[in-house]
């Protein structure tokens, strides 16, 4: 199925590994124009030079730095020619005891998993009206923002706020041809999840909750944010995908 991505410009953030880093792998593929953004330039150059049917731009960011957040679209449509679609996938998760966890390091998971998503979104949608031709926002969101988890309170609170996030702005874009949408990983076997690929035994006790018994490969994620992306999603907006292998459907 064509999913006519060839020559679309997109942003996505997070790109140097893990769901990211397949995320602009699968779009590139497709024949779209990607400019990764990341803080690790060393990764974002190997992506680059990757054999795509589109082509894949570094670009270095802190996401906590709300200008170099915000400059991202304008960025693109310099060195893609144009914007079409954005896909907000950056974050950080640490675990901590809430009763013992620095403030300090709440706002950070709020500054990187909540505001530079609003951030770049209200910088690309911006472009979007401008351009006059639409665009599509994916947010990379998690199940901890549906169910919550023990220890990862700010991370699961921040996925909560980018899910309604998703669905507000869905709401409020759709006059303006923008389709705003959510994707819901469970347990995907990222460099994130070292500890428990890595543990026989940790591993045995974490798919054991999971009725597919296995944890996805990063590259599953792609066929659905290639489609998300596409001009076939066009009716498609506020919709929040989780992709777990069943593992909240038997919450």
């Amino acid at each position: 199925m064509d999913l006519n991505l060839k020559g679309r410009g997109v942003i996505v953030t997070g790109a140097s590994k893990g769901l990211g880093r397949a995320a602009a792998r699968a779009l590139a593929a497709e024949g779209a124009n990607v400019l990764a953004v990341a803080r690790s330039e060393a990764s974002l150059k190997e992506l680059s030079m990757e054999d795509f049917a589109g082509t894949i731009y570094p670009q270095v960011c802190d996401m906590r730095d709300r200008a170099q957040v915000a400059a991202l679209a304008d960025q693109a449509v310099d060195l893609l020619g144009r914007l079409d679609v954005v896909v907000n996938n950056a974050g950080i998760a640490p675990a901590a005891n809430f009763l013992e966890m620095d403030m300090a390091l709440f706002d950070e998971v709020m500054e990187v998993n909540v505001a530079s998503l609003a951030v770049l979104s209200q910088a690309a949608a911006r472009r979007f009206v401008e351009q006059g031709n639409g665009g599509r926002i994916i947010n990379i969101v998690s199940t901890s923002g549906i169910l919550g988890k023990a220890t990862l309170a700010a991370y699961s609170a921040s996925k909560g706020a980018a899910i309604q996030m998703t669905k507000a702005l869905a709401a409020e874009w759709a006059r303006h041809d923008i389709q705003v949408n959510a994707i819901a990983p469970g347990a995907f076997a990222t460099e994130a999840q070292a500890y428990v690929t890595g543990n026989p035994e940790v591993l045995e006790k974490r798919v054991r909750k999971i009725p597919a018994r296995r944890m996805a490969d990063p590259d599953e994620i792609g066929p659905l944010i290639c489609y998300l992306s596409s001009p076939s999603s066009k009716f498609v907006s506020g919709a929040v995908y989780v992709i777990d292998g069943g593992e909240t459907a038997k919450q």
